[in-house]
Formats: structure tokens, sequence, C-alpha cells
């Protein structure tokens, strides 16, 4: 599957995509349509839910924090699952006085800091997915890039994904023009771009034993791995 071909068109979003067709460690393929990311899905007018349900997703998990969500434009379909799981520990401002002012947080700059502060916080979410009922799940933050990023870049490498694959998918998620061209200026002036951050993050980090140390038992893990292979 190619990166277009992952990318859906629901009205209301603009940056969907499926994690399907990406090549794992053992010569198997992600699955379409059993992990989707996005954007704020309560910006999906009524055509939106109708396609995102369509598509097969049943569960939704929210990585805002409650200050960030806000009223669906469009009623939310019922038959629908949505576990709000915040994302960040806003609460814990020793970490994010540094992390969330300025251009480094709207980068992966701040995922290694971030995984090795709070390993519970991302193996609640990957648990989450994990046991979800059947069906597709979409996992969402805001624009789509940062905290979708995170958890999709764990997705991948735990089902042993290639480091620039999952670069690459990081690569595809964009906010506003104006804050992109931001954020990538001023990464350029730290010498990097993001595809390398997140590159380096993989190479510093043990997914699955980030996972365990997070609380994520060997069901969990296996169920993780059988979600999205």
């Amino acid at each position: 599957m190619s990166a277009n071909d992952r990318q859906l068109d629901w009205e209301g979003c603009r940056n969907v995509r499926d994690l399907g067709g990406l090549r794992a460690a053992d010569g198997r393929e992600t699955r379409r349509g059993a992990m989707v990311r996005s954007d704020a899905v309560d910006r999906l007018t009524s055509a939106g839910w109708e396609a995102l349900q369509a598509y097969g997703i049943r569960t939704i998990v929210d990585l805002r924090n409650p200050d960030e969500r806000g009223a669906d434009v469009a009623p939310r379909p019922q038959g629908l699952t949505t576990v709000s799981l915040p994302l960040d520990g806003i609460e814990h401002r020793d970490f994010w006085d540094l992390w969330s002012g300025g251009p480094q947080f709207a980068t992966p700059l701040y995922y290694g800091p971030f995984l090795e502060r709070f390993p519970d916080r991302t193996a609640r979410v990957v648990a989450a997915i994990a046991h979800a009922a059947p069906g597709g799940v979409l996992f969402h933050c805001v624009r789509g890039r940062d905290r979708a990023g995170l958890v999709a870049m764990l997705l991948l490498a735990l089902v042993g994904v290639a480091p620039e694959d999952i670069a690459a998918d990081y690569g595809l998620g964009t906010g506003r023009p104006d804050e992109d061209a931001e954020v990538e200026e001023f990464l350029a002036r730290q010498g990097t771009t993001a595809g390398e951050i997140v590159l380096s993050t993989l190479a510093s980090v043990d997914v699955e034993a980030h996972l365990r140390t997070g609380g994520l038992d060997t069901a969990g893990l296996m169920a993780a791995r059988a979600r999205l292979l």
C-alpha cells in the first residue's frame, strides 16, 4: 500500500492515515483497517462520520487533554466507543515547563525524554488499542502529528516496521503550512530534521522493554501485535 493509498479523505479532518501496508519484521504487512491515526475527529461532518464507520472503525482513542476537546460538529454516531486517555500528563509541570513552550513542542525532540519519563502513559494507550473491541481503532490528538505520531511510532516499531518507514510515516503528518515552516526552520537551526530525530529515538529505545516498564504485560504485547498484523 503506497503512502497515497493510506491517506483517507474524511470530510472535516485533514490528516487521516491508515497504518496498514507497511512491511513488518517477519515479512508480513501491517493490516489495512486495523489502526488509523488522525487529527481531532470532533471536526468531522456527518459525511465524515459515515466514512469513518464505513471504514470499520469501532473504537476511538482520544489522546488530547480535557481542555483541548470541543463539541462535535456533527452528532457522533452510535456504535462507536470513545476512550479518553490524555497522553501528555500536562500536570507534571517540571517536565512541561521545559517542553511545552516554543517550537520544540511541535517536534519529535521531546519523544525521547517523554518516553523515559512517562512509560505508564504510553503503555496504557497501547493497552487500550490492543484490547479494544473487534473492529478498527482510530487514535488521534489535535493535529494528528505529534502525540498520534508518538503512538504510531511505538506500534509500528513493536511489529518490526523498519525505522526508515516509521520516520517516513511521521513525515506525512502536517499541520498548517506556517506551522510546518516554523518547525522546519527551528530544527534546521538545531542541525537536524524531524525524520532524523525519529530515527535516533528508535535507535535508543527498546520499545517492548519500554512498554513492559509502563505496565503492559505479555498478553497485551501479543494482542497489540495481533491487531496490527
